[in-house]
């Protein structure tokens, strides 16, 4: 009795040790998926973002919890518009200047404001020359200063410090190296930066002025990859931008535009307002609402205009 007592007993421990080693192996899988998902942020940071209201042309600052970085500079007309909304924002330095592409609505005031005013970590563009003068006077400038300037393509990854990061989507390889070559037959808003700004679940597309014609090849190759929580309106929201195709991928909460109030290119179009509230996004224009501020912690985010309400 005793000898089938002592064998029954040992079947039971046996039994137990073999359950639990499969729970330890559940265990471990939780911990591998746990791994491979994207990592939280830290209590207490936060990422800022500020689509200027500079008139027509596109000047959006970043401020992560490590570096200040700003996308493009607004046009010639409105450098002091520029200069009196960074010195609002309490801008000091900044870390990365990314320039999308070299039209003057977008390049307008880096010499004369961004490269006097302050100091200036890297500079980061399509790496594409051009015969503009804008873009020749300010490359001057930087060669004189010794600051280092990098292009930018498809693939490229930038560390904004703080858990933010900038993925580029375009432009291409090919058309980097295709363009780098001459400064001619050169088509600058399809050759713009096009970026997603990641902080936790967080992300928002930047376009520049990507038109139809650069958002399909990125739509091709990247999918849903380029789902977003908000979206920069392309092209300050006109009718050969934001196809449905992208629109369809990006799938974003809202989209902010920068345009000039009465601006003579009649931006946003119609057409792409009708996309946008088809999708029920919510809408804001620099033209409208004044600077628009954006706030995440990399989880949930505001969005605050500086006058009036989303459309």
């Amino acid at each position: 009795m005793k000898k089938r007592l002592t064998i029954a007993m040992t079947a039971l421990l046996s039994l137990c040790l073999l359950l639990a080693g499969c729970g330890g192996g559940k265990t471990a899988d939780n911990s591998s998926a746990a791994q491979s998902a994207p990592a939280a942020t830290e209590t207490g940071k936060e990422l800022m973002v500020k689509m200027l209201n500079v008139g027509q042309g596109d000047a959006i600052l970043i401020q992560t919890p490590e570096q200040t970085v700003l996308i493009d500079t607004s046009d010639l007309d409105e450098q002091e518009k520029l200069r009196n909304e960074l010195k609002k924002a309490g801008v000091k330095r900044i870390d990365k200047l990314i320039l999308t592409h070299p039209h003057a609505d977008h390049i307008g005031g880096v010499k004369d404001v961004v490269l006097k005013d302050y100091e200036v970590g890297e500079v980061y563009d399509n790496g594409m020359p051009s015969k503009s003068k804008i873009y020749t006077s300010y490359m001057k400038v930087l060669k004189q200063k010794n600051i280092k300037r990098h292009a930018l393509m498809a693939g490229d990854e930038l560390d904004l410090g703080g858990g933010v990061k900038f993925k580029v989507y375009a432009p291409e390889k090919a058309v980097v190296e295709k363009g780098s070559k001459t400064t001619d037959n050169h088509d600058p808003n399809n050759e713009s930066v096009v970026g997603k700004l990641i902080f936790g679940e967080f992300a928002m597309m930047f376009t520049g002025d990507a038109e139809k014609v650069e958002e399909m090849p990125m739509v091709n190759t990247y999918g849903k990859e380029l789902k977003s929580t908000i979206l920069k309106a392309g092209h300050h929201g006109s009718k050969t931008s934001s196809s449905k195709e992208f629109l369809r991928e990006v799938a974003p909460e809202a989209a902010v535009i920068s345009c000039g109030a009465g601006n003579d290119y009649g931006h946003p179009h119609d057409q792409t307002m009708k996309k946008y509230k088809a999708m029920k996004l919510k809408i804001y224009e620099t033209d409208k609402n004044g600077t628009i501020t954006i706030k995440t912690d990399g989880k949930n985010y505001t969005i605050t205009p500086e006058m009036g309400n989303a459309q």
